[in-house]
């Protein structure tokens, strides 16, 4: 059999990560799969390692904007699937406009179908893309003959808002790259801990509406206050009108940067330095389809203080402590439960490292091409 990837729309985040890592880890001929062709942007394709049974298919068209993507997916996908010819077409982006006959698709936003997160961005342009984002998917999803869900609190989320699907549905979760993977380190007591030797919390993540990270500043300037010899990190890209928030938060509360820094994106190739180099690890999100942020801080061994929003809690379980995120001070109590007792931190992040074990890019492969061999298969 020969498999299918539109890849037209995959061009940064976790995305493209998920992409490469599966397609890394993938062994497709043991589901019976000859070769696998994925068409895509230039840069896209330049991340993806060359296998034997890879074709990577670079057409310019999709190096341009998205209104000629669109094009090339609704008037061109399906002619050259079917002069493949594909057995079964892939569609991790989760929007497809053709006709083509087996289909599966992936939902891996899930901003477009909670309204309330929506709301966020009102009618800017990141707003009107979400609307259309939720159309265009709402219409793959229903008809596609597979979709792939991250977990369970997705599948319900968008079964929920667009009701009972046509096709078959399984839920496979992402993986984490192994070099994230760090034992718990041993934990001391605060009062270890100094101006000059900070307890270090991470916050990694894009700074957008969603995200909170302005909240989480105003918690660690309350535990400043109260003389807590607490530092934050704040790492990722951000949306410019959430950057303005933050940094209208960061100059009340430390215009100097003497304890909260924003260290803006850095390459995902080195995020796992900044892992290795906190104590804690929070993650203050309120819509998240598969959070692999929290992922990676559960396998580099830290303890975690995460919002109970969305799927954090079907991922992370009982090993962590949970906040609402919008409100300072209920991450100020979380903060605080686990900073002062380093008998908790040293179980929770224990317990959230096992937990980690369970997610892995081979087994997400081994679980993504069985199921596209069985869409292609029915």
């Amino acid at each position: 059999m020969i498999a299918c990837i539109d890849a037209s729309n995959i061009r940064h985040g976790g995305g493209v990560t998920h992409l490469i890592e599966v397609l890394r880890a993938a062994r497709p001929e043991a589901a019976g799969f000859s070769k696998v062709i994925v068409w895509a942007g230039n840069t896209t394709l330049q991340r993806i390692e060359d296998r034997p049974w890879l074709v990577k298919r670079h057409l310019p068209i999709l190096d341009r904007n998205v209104f000629f993507r669109a094009l090339w997916q609704r008037f061109s996908l399906t002619t050259l699937a079917r002069s493949v010819p594909c057995d079964v077409l892939y569609v991790p982006g989760g929007s497809y406009a053709g006709n083509f006959r087996p289909v599966v698709s992936m939902s891996q936003n899930l901003l477009p179908f909670e309204w309330t997160e929506l709301a966020r961005y009102r009618w800017s342009w990141v707003g009107v893309k979400l609307r259309l984002l939720r159309a265009t998917q709402t219409q793959t999803l229903q008809h596609a003959d597979g979709v792939i869900f991250l977990t369970q609190y997705a599948q319900n989320v968008v079964s929920r808002s667009i009701g009972a699907l046509s096709g078959k549905a399984v839920i496979i979760p992402h993986g984490i790259d192994n070099r994230f993977v760090s034992p718990p380190k041993a934990q001391l007591p605060i009062e270890r801990y100094s101006n000059d030797n900070p307890f270090r919390i991470l916050y990694v993540s894009i700074v957008d509406m969603y995200k909170h990270q302005w909240h989480v500043a105003e918690a660690v300037s309350q535990l400043r206050k109260s003389n807590i010899p607490v530092v934050l990190n704040l790492v990722g890209p951000a949306y410019p009108q959430a950057l303005k928030l933050l940094n209208f938060a960061l100059n009340r509360l430390d215009p100097s940067g003497e304890f909260i820094r924003y260290i803006g994106a850095i390459p995902y190739s080195e995020l796992h330095t900044q892992y290795a180099e906190a104590d804690l690890c929070v993650f203050a999100s309120s819509c998240e389809n598969m959070p692999n942020i929290l992922l990676e801080g559960m396998a580099s061994g830290l303890p975690i203080a995460c919002s109970r929003r969305g799927p954090m809690p079907e991922v992370l379980g009982h090993s962590g402590v949970y906040f609402e995120p919008e409100s300072a001070a209920d991450i100020v109590r979380a903060l605080r439960e686990l900073i002062d007792s380093p008998t908790l931190r040293a179980r929770l992040a224990h317990g959230s490292f096992n937990r980690a074990r369970n997610y892995s890019w081979t087994r997400c492969a081994s679980e993504t091409f069985n199921f596209l061999a069985q869409i292609a298969a029915s």
